[in-house]
């Protein structure tokens, strides 16, 4: 049984607390299924990863990223294994001027350490101080750029049928020509729908896909090497290129960066 984050008022109401802040560290496995509500959410991992559905994709929110979900939309969320994270809901009044649609972004320390303040707080009317640090929130995800941590599924039985073998093995080289022959699809039939279908190419998608398979088992600490070959890189380096061109930064640098942060947190309690 999934032990509750916060009070129920405080995501269910917008009355209250304009900002209302929690933190949560649980050994097993966390799983929510589909729902919605009136304030806005963004919630963030500080340790292992955790998987929101949203729109119908997958984001993938690990260390220093955070997903955010606009008032009224319908979501899920799963950890992978023990986690620890945190959630901001947001009275929906005060989200006219936050991005519109989910997106995912990365955290900054200011964001990160204004969060774990108002994690604090006891849920009531909030005081002078309080409320600088709760605008504060709200100003850094106005203010963030989106990050591409989600993965669209699509509708098409067949497409489908493709992105869950996909799913389940990685490492499959097979060309798009052979993927379509395996689903009974011509080339360019899979081609059109992969983008009409995604917003991707196909070989967008598999990297993509990829991407973020990679983020998770860098959370979980698992070596670049065995990565770079679950994924099915010929060579390491080649996997680093792609890490740095999707991320801006290497898989081991990536690590240290949500590691540095997860440490901050910890020390400032």
């Amino acid at each position: 049984m999934n032990t509750p984050i916060i009070r129920a008022d405080l995501v269910t109401s917008s009355d209250g607390p304009f900002v209302a802040a929690a933190e949560l560290t649980q050994r097993e496995s966390r799983e929510t299924s589909l729902h919605s509500h009136p304030r806005g959410q963004l919630m963030g991992a500080l340790n292992g990863l955790v998987s929101v559905g949203v729109n119908r994709q997958q984001w993938v929110v690990p260390a220093i990223h955070a997903i955010w979900i606009p008032p009224h939309y319908e979501h899920s969320v799963r950890s992978h294994g023990p986690f620890s994270g945190w959630s901001v809901f947001i009275a929906e009044d005060r989200c006219a001027a936050l991005p519109a649609e989910p997106r995912a972004i990365r955290t900054t320390s200011l964001l990160r350490e204004a969060v774990h303040r108002a994690a604090g707080w006891p849920g009531t009317a909030l005081d002078p101080q309080q409320v600088r640090i709760a605008e504060v929130i709200l100003d850094e995800l106005a203010a963030s750029k989106a990050e591409s941590l989600g993965l669209p599924a699509p509708d098409d039985a067949r497409l489908a049928r493709i992105t869950d073998a996909l799913a389940a093995n990685l490492a499959d080289a097979r060309r798009l020509e052979e993927w379509a022959a395996w689903a009974g699809l011509s080339p360019r039939t899979l081609s059109r729908q992969f983008v009409a279908q995604t917003g991707m190419s196909f070989a967008q998608w598999r990297q993509q896909a990829r991407l973020l398979r990679a983020l998770e088992l860098v959370a979980d600490g698992v070596s670049v090497t065995a990565i770079a070959l679950e994924l099915g890189y010929d060579n390491i380096s080649a996997f680093i290129d792609m890490f740095r061109r999707a991320t801006g930064t290497t898989p081991g640098r990536y690590r240290v960066e949500g590691v540095g942060a997860r440490g901050c947190l910890r020390e400032s309690g």
